[in-house]
């Protein structure tokens, strides 16, 4: 990283882990599924059924069984699911990152939660509190809102507040239960699109403020660019009976036709340029998403396997998914300069640049 990028007090990703629900969900039976609950009612359906088939997607993950979905859902069995569901995947993927950092509950002096599928009041990492041995004067930071770009922006919060509290150890846990948000009631394009890509998940991050010996990587500044009369391409319409979500506008036509200016600012604040990195490690939002980047950035294509590699496997799960790709580059033992990018409602691009260092710790 540049000068700029390395404060006086580092901050090391020490160990990640990554946690999907039981139910797996595999794509030709979603689309089966979908076709027998959603056909019948929704007119366009054959043409947008496509989606399943272009997706990228092999399978994915949920908290709920196939026949959770069979009938409409209120608030109440949402936020029952989220609570149930998140929880256990919140205390799944903490203790990984935990056992692979070396590190126990009663060590972290900071905990960043970030989720926007589902509302808890007590937060999660108060319902995880218990079972993860946290210490009474830990402090809570719970983010809502930042949907697919919070696994880079809620790392880019955590390491500032690492950064502020030198030999600290800040955990943040990405947890979305996107599949509890499947509607059969609004028939809305966006509702089709949302069934074909989204999955369940959680990624755990615990990140050291100073030098360890097990640093896989530094984490230098972050960047968000949110562009201007852009609210409707993504975020969730609220009603009585729970979330739905909003794709607005083709997101990868986006993606290809202003991605690129706002990493070029990214990589200019963090005084470097693309040639010098070794890699973009990028949320894979659906596998045209994936192909924007590509393109938008001047890529080789196919080079983002491990983005194509989560989707398959795993589906969108909004925030966790690019942290799933982090952990899937790190066992990779690179070497080099990154940036992370993921894109948002707002609509937001977030950035953050790393620094890998081949440590085969993990």
């Amino acid at each position: 990283m540049t000068k700029k990028s390395i404060n006086d007090l580092c901050v090391s990703i020490v160990g990640v882990g990554t946690a999907l629900p039981p139910h797996i969900l595999p794509q030709d039976l979603v689309q089966k599924n979908a076709q027998r609950i959603l056909g019948p009612r929704y007119p366009d359906f054959e043409r947008l059924s496509k989606t399943f088939l272009s997706s990228g997607i092999e399978k994915r993950h949920s908290v709920r069984p196939f026949e959770w979905f069979e009938e409409p859902k209120s608030w109440p069995d949402r936020t029952k699911a989220y609570l149930e569901g998140a929880t256990d995947l919140f205390i799944e993927a903490s203790k990984k990152a935990l056992a692979k950092s070396g590190l126990e509950g009663r060590d972290i002096d900071t905990i960043v939660t970030v989720s926007s599928t589902g509302i808890a009041t007590p937060t999660l990492e108060a319902r995880a509190f218990d079972e993860l041995g946290l210490r009474q004067d830990v402090k809570r930071v719970p983010v809502f809102g930042l949907g697919c770009a919070g696994g880079v922006s809620g790392l880019s919060i955590a390491t500032r507040l690492a950064r502020a509290e030198p030999g600290s150890n800040v955990l943040i846990v990405a947890v979305e239960t996107c599949t509890l948000s499947f509607r059969s009631d609004r028939m809305q394009k966006a509702d089709i699109i949302a069934t074909a890509l989204f999955g369940d998940g959680a990624a755990a991050v615990c990140i050291h403020a100073g030098t360890h010996e097990n640093a896989l990587t530094e984490i230098g500044n972050g960047y968000e660019h949110t562009w201007p009369n852009t609210l409707p391409i993504m975020g969730w319409d609220v009603d009585v009976d729970g979330f739905g979500v909003i794709f607005d506008r083709s997101i990868p036509s986006f993606v290809t036709s202003y991605f690129r200016d706002a990493a070029e600012a990214a990589m200019a604040r963090f005084e470097t340029k693309q040639a010098d990195l070794t890699r973009f490690i990028c949320h894979p939002g659906g596998a045209k998403v994936v192909t924007a980047i590509e393109e938008a950035m001047n890529l080789e294509a196919e080079t983002l396997t491990h983005e194509r590699e989560v989707l398959k496997d795993c589906g969108n799960m909004s925030a966790p998914t690019v942290l799933f790709v982090l952990e899937r580059v790190i066992e990779d033992r690179p070497n080099g300069n990154m940036v992370m990018t993921a894109l948002g409602p707002g609509f937001t691009g977030s950035f953050l640049e790393m620094s890998f260092n081949g440590n085969t710790a993990q």
